[in-house]
Order: structure tokens, then sequence, then C-alpha cells
């Protein structure tokens, strides 16, 4: 078993702090168990803390306001008191998660750093995908460590969650000295960390939130116009195909292409938008930003000659006769309900 941290004294006030907290040297010792604390009981909060917990650590305090985050602490960590945030952060001596919306996380930190709550060799971990280590500058200000440790996951908030984390991978930016409890937690929680530069943090949550959230935006896009169409189970189509497309894409990167955007089909393209601009002008623009941006990706790739896109490429500029443009106010409707999908 390592020797516990020995707490750095707070930094006086108006002095510079290294980033991290500390200064530079030995990666720093914790004891094996940590005690934990976890602000924001929400979906992503409340599992890691479940996973913690199953993990050995002791996950002793958990802030929840609403009636869903209070039902989350006690069905998953039954063992943590519901306190307040700064209680919590004092209660947590070895690591605190700090599990809340991106926008609220600077003033939640520099809250919890002017009311004395955080105190120096604490670990501070955020889960944010977007923010690096400068949203805890408060937090290192006064001695504690900073932790950036991002999921790359989604999450219901509930105990099969805390199963799905076997394996998955961890944006994680961390000091040096602190990259040896990083990697561990993340072993702990079973996953793998994918270490993130600082000035990387916004374009890593670019790419997981353009790839995982507007892939949902995309799949509920196609299955109502799949209904549309008069299809009764839009899922059921679906399903396989999509499987197949993102298994391909995973697997064969640019080389899965298919379909007439990488045939360089102007003519069912045009069609395409005639239709959608009849039935549902609001799939416009999202089909042409996705059919240029693949026909760009098709050339590059040697899938598609350019001088075979050429008259794609005018019907997605919205040249020729029948060209549909994405210039139209869009109409809103309210989605349509779902039908029940049977196993």
């Amino acid at each position: 078993m390592s020797a516990p941290l020995r707490p750095r004294p707070a930094a006086p006030r108006g002095a510079a702090v290294p980033p991290g907290g500390a200064s530079a040297g030995a990666p720093l010792t914790f004891p094996r168990t940590l005690t934990v604390g976890v602000i924001g009981a929400g979906r992503v909060g409340a599992v890691l803390g479940a996973a913690l917990a199953a993990a050995g650590h002791r996950v002793v305090a958990a802030s929840g306001v609403s009636g869903a985050a209070k039902a989350r602490i006690a069905l998953l960590l039954p063992g943590a008191r519901n306190r307040s945030a700064t209680s919590v952060a004092r209660a947590a001596t070895d690591l605190l998660i700090v599990a809340v919306p991106d926008d609220a996380l600077a003033s939640v930190v520099a809250g919890l750093a002017e009311t004395g709550a955080l105190h120096p060799g604490q670990v501070v971990a955020h889960t944010s995908g977007a923010h690096g280590l400068a949203v805890l500058a408060p937090a290192a200000a006064v001695g504690a460590h900073p932790l950036a440790l991002h999921p790359a996951m989604t999450f219901t908030g509930t105990p099969d969650d805390v199963g799905r984390l076997a394996g998955i991978s961890y944006g994680v930016t961390a000091p040096a000295q602190l990259r040896p409890l990083a990697a561990r937690l993340v072993a702990d929680l079973g996953g793998v960390p994918e270490w993130v530069g600082e000035a990387d943090r916004p374009l890593y949550h670019a790419a997981l939130a353009h790839g995982a959230n507007h892939l949902v935006t995309l799949v509920n896009e196609a299955a109502d116009r799949l209904r549309d169409a008069g299809v009764a189970n839009p899922e059921k189509v679906l399903a396989p195909l999509l499987r197949a497309a993102l298994e391909n894409a995973l697997r064969l990167g640019d080389d899965a292409l298919t379909g007439p955007v990488s045939r360089g089909d102007a003519g069912t393209v045009r069609r395409h938008l005639a239709r959608l601009a009849e039935t549902a002008p609001e799939s416009v623009a999202p089909y042409l930003a996705l059919a240029r941006r693949s026909a760009d990706r098709a050339i590059a790739a040697g899938r598609l000659r350019p001088v075979d896109a050429e008259s794609l490429l005018d019907v997605l500029a919205g040249k020729g006769g029948g060209a549909v443009s994405a210039r139209s106010e869009p109409v809103l409707r309210a989605p349509q309900s779902r039908t029940e999908v049977k196993p």
C-alpha cells in the first residue's frame, strides 16, 4: 500500500501556482482506497461513483437536489450521505468528482474554492469532455490537484450503466505527476485512458458530440422520413442497415461509403431533394450538408472520380434544373410518436 499524500499548504493569495496545483516532480502517491465524494448525482456522476465503490473505494457523500438525483443516490450510492456540495467537498478527503453541466462547472468550482471547501492534496476531478484543467484553476490555487476525466459513453443513470463501463475510453487531461493516479482510476473503472492535451479538449469533445449526438438526430430523421413514406416500423428497417454501416465505417473508414453520392448518381440525389422539399423541407439542409461532405470524402478517398462528380456537385450546389435550395425557412414539426419495437 502506498503512503498517503502529505497535503501541501495552500499558496499565499496572489502567488503563482503551477498547472496541476503542485510543483513538477515525482508522481504523487495516494492510498489504495480513496475517500470519494460526488457533486452532481446526475446520470454520469452517480454511475461513476457506483463504479468506484465497486472497485473498493469509499464513496462517503454525494449531492443531489432533484428527486431523480436523490433517487440515484439511494439506488447507486447507498453508502453515501446526500449532503450539500460544500459538505461533500469537505468529506471527500482524497477525490472529489464534480459531475455538473459544462456551463455550470466554472462557477461550481469557484464557489467551492471561495467557501474554503477544497483543501490542499485533494484531487478535484470533473467529468466534462469540453473542459480541461483551466476550469479547475480555483481548485489548483488552494493546493488541490486538478484532473479532467471524461467517460466516452452515453449514460442512462441506472445500474445497467455500471456494467457498460468495461472497456470504454476516458479522455484524460492531467498534470504529469498525477498521471499514475489517473491511469489507476481509469483502470479501476474498467476503462482505457486516452491522454488529451489541454488545447485539444474542445476538438476532442466536438468529435464525440459530432459522432454520437448528431448520430441520434440523423437516425431519428431517417426514421421520420420512413414513416412519411408509409413504413410502419422504421426501426426494424434501419437497425441492420445502420449497424452494418457503423461497423464498416469503424473498420474501413471512407472505403465504407456506399450509395448514390459515392457513385455520383446526380439524378437520384436530385429526386431525393425534390421529394424532401415537398414532404419534409426541414430535412433538406441536413441532407445537403452531409451529401456535400460525403462527396468531398469520396473524392479524396478515390471512391468517386472528380469527372463523375461534376453533375452531382452541381445538384448539391443548387445548379441546374430541378435543383433544390436549402435556404428556405425550415418547417418545424413535432416528432412523430414511435411504434413499440418488438424484440
